[in-house]
């Protein structure tokens, strides 16, 4: 196996990681990743396979846990308990409790919802002046509807946002002290407030997913207050991020190729989009026992980053795959990831999209690029500084 050396925030990295995968696919499924010190799958087949395979997982096994750091003792209390950092069979027991209050069904009667605040967005928008389409469009219409889908007052939403905001800076390659501290705060504030909210509607339900969440049971098993915190904490930070992301690297890429989106090549378009430009780019998985795949033997304790960037990007999956194609045919692609993991909120995202980018194209004809738009140093997420355009 080679081993190959990216500053992952250099800026021509930032910018544009493709290349990058290029060169370490092209030397076969798995490459080092000096910089990280971890071994990286590339390949779609490497990454679709080891997303799967039960015996990788998120925990870190037992005998190899770290203290945690006294800094950081709010930011992992949540950690604990987040169905992301979980394996069975706890994660078995939290996903089935998590899917009966976060239904297909709750999900599709969030449509109309997600339409009438789409128009009212659009609505807002300036006509007369270049605007930010990220802060005033991308931003707040996911974290509005995560508002409305918990219940929580949408007057807490910019606090969410920035709650969010900091606590996934703890997953950037720029980590450092300051940022650790602004996370620790954040997740301090943020388990204050929803611990308040959920002894609230404990009380008082209502009619909204921390009520399902409290009422879901399963084999006499209901939610602590810790691990609904953990998951209303999961919906948004997962859910909201990844949406913002999509919505401004899709937005970016129709309007540099020239192309718009409709609400009949919308389902088609928006996983061309997730495929080509997706908004995270890494997943890591530890080996649970020593296992031989694609050539390398991994020890117990060994760390795999699944690149979830590199494999949508695969030609051995797709024709010309640095090539955008709104009308390509959907195949599978690995941005939500895969197996036990699968992201819950991927098709509230999915509809989102669905929704409000052909009603924005719509309402915008004239929408355009006003200056070239940069990608901010957030990796391992891949996301805008700003998008800047006029209507």
């Amino acid at each position: 196996m080679k081993s190959y050396r990216q500053d992952p925030t250099a800026a021509d990295f930032v910018q544009n990681p493709y290349p990058f995968y290029d060169v370490i696919r092209a030397d076969g499924d798995l490459g080092y990743w000096e910089d990280y010190k971890r071994i990286c799958a590339v390949s779609h087949r490497a990454v679709s396979a080891l997303l799967r395979d039960r015996r990788f997982g998120r925990e870190v096994p037992p005998e190899m846990a770290q203290p945690i750091p006294a800094h950081l003792k709010d930011f992992y209390a949540i950690e604990a308990h987040s169905m992301l950092e979980l394996e069975p069979p706890t994660h078995t027991r939290l996903r089935k409790l998590v899917l009966r209050a976060f239904t297909s069904r709750r999900i599709q009667e969030l449509a109309p919802e997600i339409e009438t605040l789409s128009h009212e967005l659009v609505a807002k928008l300036p006509k007369d002046q270049p605007f930010d389409l990220l802060r005033d469009f991308a931003q707040p219409l996911p974290i509005i509807v995560i508002c409305r889908l918990l219940g929580v007052p949408e007057e807490m939403a910019q606090q969410l946002l920035q709650w969010s905001n900091d606590m996934v800076a703890m997953y950037q390659a720029r980590r450092d002290r300051a940022i650790e501290d602004r996370a620790n705060r954040a997740a301090a504030e943020f388990i204050a407030f929803l611990t308040g909210y959920v002894n609230e509607r404990r009380a008082k339900p209502g009619d909204d997913l921390i009520t399902s969440l409290i009422a879901a049971e399963e084999d006499g098993e209901k939610l602590s207050t810790q691990e609904l915190i953990a998951t209303c904490v999961l919906l948004l930070n997962a859910g909201h991020e990844a949406t913002v992301h999509t919505i401004g690297n899709g937005v970016k890429t129709l309007l540099e190729n020239g192309t718009r989106i409709s609400a009949d090549t919308a389902e088609t378009c928006i996983e061309e989009v997730l495929r080509y430009d997706p908004p995270l780019h890494m997943f890591t998985r530890y080996a649970y026992e020593e296992i031989e795949v694609f050539g390398h033997t991994f020890q117990r304790g060994d760390e795999v980053a699944l690149m979830l960037g590199a494999a949508n990007r695969d030609p051995a999956v797709w024709q010309a795959p640095d090539r955008f194609d709104p009308l390509r045919p959907i195949q599978t692609n690995t941005s939500f990831g895969a197996g036990l993991h699968f992201c819950v909120g991927a098709p509230l995202a999915r509809l989102e999209m669905q929704i409000a980018l052909p009603i924005l194209f719509d309402a915008l004809p004239g929408l355009k690029l006003v200056e070239p738009p940069r990608y901010a140093n957030l990796y391992h997420f891949h996301g805008l500084e700003a998008l800047r355009v006029s209507a």
